[in-house]
């Protein structure tokens, strides 16, 4: 099991290319991977992924997928063979790219299931006085039902044992991506949340974002002002703060 996945999942989501080399004797390498993230419409099976080498030498990959899944505000990844990856390893040559497929065995049943796959550079052989970085992507992939399926988010601030967060409790059938978050007191007291946390709450979790709120206990039993866009759309509302001080 892989948990914490943007942790190691380095410039996956932006799908920048990254210079993966280093050392006076080493030729540049980069790997992009387009679309930054799958999306299986209702009755769709099969999707594709592009690995492009835009280095200036030869470089192997191995695609692997797993079943991606929410644990309070961990991301946890399984080993599963729910979706089949072909090739499962490719040699790309400098300037060339492979397409993978992606086939989903079997199709969502009432709700969005959701897999990641993780793309790993095998490193080179070894060279002496030559220091190989490799990379690793991490690819979300939401399948949709073949009935209509839709995010349900409801927000509250918690205050408790000292920390403030944001937490987003999607009662939904399908992920909700959550970007953009800023929140404000009705005293116009702008309240930071954390950056760089991962914006995705899966059907049926609830995830944290935590706020740096010093003075905690003025927020109690109050309301902030939420702004934040979503896949659906923006969001503009009051939020309630629940405090267990």
């Amino acid at each position: 099991m892989i948990s914490r996945y943007f942790k190691i999942a380095l410039f996956a989501l932006a799908a920048i290319p990254a210079v993966l080399s280093m050392g006076p004797a080493a030729g540049a390498q980069a790997l992009s991977v387009l679309p930054v993230n799958v999306q299986m419409a209702p009755g769709e099976q099969a999707a594709t992924v592009t690995v492009a080498n835009q280095g200036t030498s030869e470089t192997a990959v191995q695609i692997r997928a797993y079943k991606w899944s929410q644990d309070g505000d961990k991301d946890e990844l399984t080993a599963s063979n729910d979706v089949i990856v072909s090739p499962p390893i490719a040699r790309i040559a400098p300037g060339d790219s492979q397409v993978v497929r992606l086939i989903l065995r079997h199709p969502p049943q009432g709700r969005e299931e959701t897999y990641r796959i993780i793309l790993d550079q095998i490193p080179p052989p070894a060279e002496p006085g030559v220091v190989h970085v490799v990379l690793r992507m991490s690819i979300p992939i939401f399948a949709q039902p073949a009935t209509r399926a839709t995010a349900d988010v409801q927000f509250h601030v918690e205050v408790k044992d000292g920390q403030t967060s944001l937490v987003g409790v999607n009662n939904g059938l399908r992920h909700e991506a959550i970007r953009g978050i800023e929140l404000k007191t009705s005293d116009g007291r702008e309240l930071k949340v954390e950056p760089g946390a991962s914006p995705y709450i899966l059907a049926g979790t609830t995830r944290h974002w935590k706020i740096d709120a010093p003075d905690a206990s003025s927020l109690a039993n109050g309301t902030v002002r939420m702004t934040a866009h979503s896949d659906a759309g923006a969001i503009e509302q009051q939020v309630q703060v629940a405090s267990s001080l």
